[in-house]
């Protein structure tokens, strides 16, 4: 299993879809197992089940994931794996020290070091031998672009540095790039404790998690959503992505006007999304599973949130100004206020939502996203959903 024995989370096997019941289930967070891999979870409080995604484990499923494990090929592609961080040295020495386990070695591993205010950060690379590189602009993405610009490997891989990793992590991500169209993977994030309100919240009605099935995302999905906003952001997490090298060439590097300052977040979102855009796909790899370590406290929370909203506010005008593509403007101007002005009119009447907790922060966070991109927008490419995709390059498996 390899899980880590977080407080707040337990982990059962399953031999027959049988284990799976939300039925005596200890407060907290249940994930199940088949063998190495995770298929389901329920969340429950005070006796009552809150979250389940269990319904879909049924015989059918559970074959599948046993046909899947007994072909463990490996596409014969080198990655990298790069972890950027900022005044966390503690939590890289954790982060690091799960890599060594890995099924599948690293071909190098990169730490960027996004303007640490002490020789910290650095002392706990250069210990764990690994590349150090300092980035002294601050923000994620500037941090992630560095890592790019530095990898030699034909996959890029990400984690971050509040991360545990599974041993087959990267062996999983890699395998994914199982066709040349494929451009990025991403992986199951689950929580790595729960131990406190503040965790609880966020895996509950937040979370990293896109489920439990793999999921392929096309560029004809992009295009055929009309006057809908494709959502990039269920991709997967920026806590486990991994793209072929070669993409950064033909698509671009990481807006860096995102997760930095008031942009909040939505890097990684945006960037799927671009490179839907641009004619390559995305897959959602459930069997490469990392642990995240989410904020202990309701303060630290409430800023997180408050981030996702502004940044995902600011991502969808970049969006609209790289592609052209109306809905994206409109889901930020029109849908979102009214989604907004909506669960605000329900707690006036008198409706308790436990959603609805941090909802001054959120739209503080939305606010403030509309700001940032109104002093850094550029011009618009004006390109149509259609004229914007473009088949994937047939040398997207090189590295350079």
């Amino acid at each position: 299993m390899d899980a880590p024995l977080g407080e707040g989370i337990t982990h059962a096997s399953v031999s027959d879809p049988s284990d799976c019941t939300a039925a005596g289930c200890p407060d907290g967070m249940t994930i199940y197992w088949r063998g190495d891999r995770a298929i389901g979870h329920v969340i429950t409080n005070q006796g009552a089940v809150i979250r389940s995604r269990i319904d879909h484990i049924d015989a059918a499923f559970l074959d599948r994931i046993d046909a899947e494990a007994r072909d463990p090929s490996v596409p014969h592609l080198t990655a990298s794996v790069v972890i950027c961080t900022r005044d966390r040295p503690d939590e890289l020495v954790r982060c690091l020290a799960s890599l060594p386990h890995q099924s599948l070695r690293p071909h190098e591993i990169i730490v960027v070091d996004n303007a640490s205010r002490d020789t910290r950060t650095r002392d706990a690379a250069l210990a764990a031998g690994v590349i150090y590189l300092r980035e002294d602009r601050p923000g994620l993405d500037i941090a992630r672009n560095r890592g790019a610009l530095h990898a030699t490997s034909e996959i890029v891989a990400y984690t971050d540095d509040d991360v545990l990793l599974h041993p087959r992590w990267l062996e999983r991500l890699v395998a994914a790039f199982d066709a040349p169209a494929i451009a990025s993977v991403t992986g199951l994030v689950l929580p790595a404790e729960l131990a406190t309100e503040a965790q609880q919240h966020f895996e509950t009605y937040w979370g990293f998690g896109q489920g439990y099935h793999r999921r392929d995302f096309a560029p004809q999905d992009f295009v055929n959503r009309g006057s809908s906003v494709f959502p990039a952001w269920e991709i997967g997490a920026g806590a486990s992505m991994a793209f072929r090298r070669a993409v950064f060439d033909m698509v671009g590097l990481f807006d860096e006007r995102l997760d930095v300052g008031q942009a909040g977040c939505s890097g990684d979102s945006e960037f799927w999304y671009r490179l839907l855009a641009h004619g390559h796909s995305c897959r959602y790899a459930p069997d490469a599973i990392a642990f995240h370590f989410h904020r202990r406290t309701i303060e630290g929370l409430a800023n997180q949130i408050y981030a996702y909203m502004r940044g995902h506010t600011a991502a969808l005008m970049v969006q609209h100004e790289r592609t052209g593509i109306a809905a994206n403007r409109a889901r930020a101007l029109r849908w979102m206020p009214a989604w907004y002005a909506g669960r605000f009119k329900r707690r006036l009447l008198g409706g308790q939502w436990v959603e609805d907790r941090f909802l001054r922060r959120e739209v503080a966070g939305y606010v403030a996203g509309l700001r940032f991109y109104c002093r850094h927008r550029r011009k618009p490419t004006g390109r149509s959903p259609v004229g914007a995709l473009r088949p994937a390059s047939p040398h997207i498996e090189g590295s350079r």
